[in-house]
């Protein structure tokens, strides 16, 4: 019985083994036609021009078209609930809010990004600044929390309720223990001319968004929201343990690739291989950090992990504004 037992379970190894193997072979035929890539924005805007700087090598290693399918809509659910119902040789490459907060956010989704989503790998990771005009009477975030001890004694602009930019002032103002102002806008453009000219005082914003009214002499930029030290503003200090803030405050805007659950491992790991391969390469390294954004290879596990924290991270942020309101 021991001797059957054995030879039976040598057996089921091998099988499965020999399935791993298949499987790896027909990955490497993969694909057999073109692959669509789905963005969440429309072109010449920043997840467009990321997923385009990925597709162009993608598509020579893969020696098939990749094609850039623009669906704008909903701060990119769209894309996502369209790469799902598309199917086939269907991927996407979008921002962090239709895998974190959209959940939260929107009645009907249409998808669980626990359950419908498998991850590939992250691309990017971009801070963002706190950022005031040059008039603005602090020159650090220990003064701006003490201009802000009065409750809503400062104002801050977003690009709307739920933003990134929204719920980063809020994961602050309540690290800070101060209450800020939020006025919303439909453009970081509209934030940073209403800071510029006094209609607000204060605003979260990409880097690269605030750093010509720096340049210019017409804005501040008092601290920056990832946990080192970033490339583009090395200068700025970071938030994370400075004026009495907690040692792990960090809040980042991310892009990553993505693909409908079920997808065959060997090709999530394939593509992976090569997404990790093009974001090694010195050229997409330094155009990604001349958009503001910090290349961030790494596993399908590790897009599930971030996934995961920034999830529980933002969702604890969504209660604390719901509960205020």
């Amino acid at each position: 019985m021991i001797h059957r037992q054995t030879r039976r379970g040598a057996a089921v190894a091998a099988f499965l083994a020999g399935c791993t193997l298949s499987s790896a072979a027909m990955a490497q035929d993969w694909p057999t036609g073109p692959v669509h890539i789905f963005v969440g924005f429309p072109a010449g805007s920043s997840p467009d021009t990321i997923a385009r700087l990925v597709a162009e090598p993608l598509a020579e290693a893969l020696g098939q078209p990749v094609v850039v399918e623009n669906r704008p809509g909903a701060g990119g659910v769209i894309a996502v609930q369209q790469m799902l119902a598309r199917g086939g040789d269907s991927f996407g490459i979008n921002i962090n809010g239709p895998l974190t907060t959209a959940q939260r956010l929107i009645p009907d989704l249409g998808y669980d990004p626990a359950t419908d989503i498998a991850p590939v790998g992250l691309i990017a990771t971009s801070p963002l600044v706190l950022a005031v005009g040059a008039d603005f009477p602090a020159d650090d975030l220990a003064g701006f929390i003490e201009a802000a001890a009065e409750p809503e004694a400062i104002s801050y602009g977003s690009v709307g309720e739920g933003s990134g930019a929204h719920l980063t002032a809020e994961l602050f103002a309540d690290a800070a223990g101060v209450q800020l102002f939020h006025i919303p806008f439909q453009s970081y453009a509209e934030v940073t001319t209403s800071i510029l000219g006094g209609e607000i005082d204060s605003g979260f914003m990409a880097p690269s968004a605030a750093l010509p009214q720096v340049e210019a002499g017409t804005m501040k930029m008092l601290g920056v929201t990832s946990a080192e030290p970033f490339a583009q503003v090395p200068d700025v200090p970071v938030i994370a343990g400075t004026a009495g803030l907690p040692d792990d405050f960090r809040a980042e805007l991310w892009n990553a690739f993505i693909a409908p659950a079920g997808t065959d491992p060997a090709v999530i790991a394939r593509l992976n291989d090569e997404l990790n391969t093009i974001l090694a390469d010195d050229g997409v390294r330094e155009r990604l950090l001349a958009m503001g954004w910090q290349a961030q290879p790494g596993t399908p596990e590790d897009l599930a992990q971030r996934i995961a924290d920034d999830t529980a991270l933002w969702g604890g942020v969504i209660d604390t504004v719901q509960a205020a309101e």
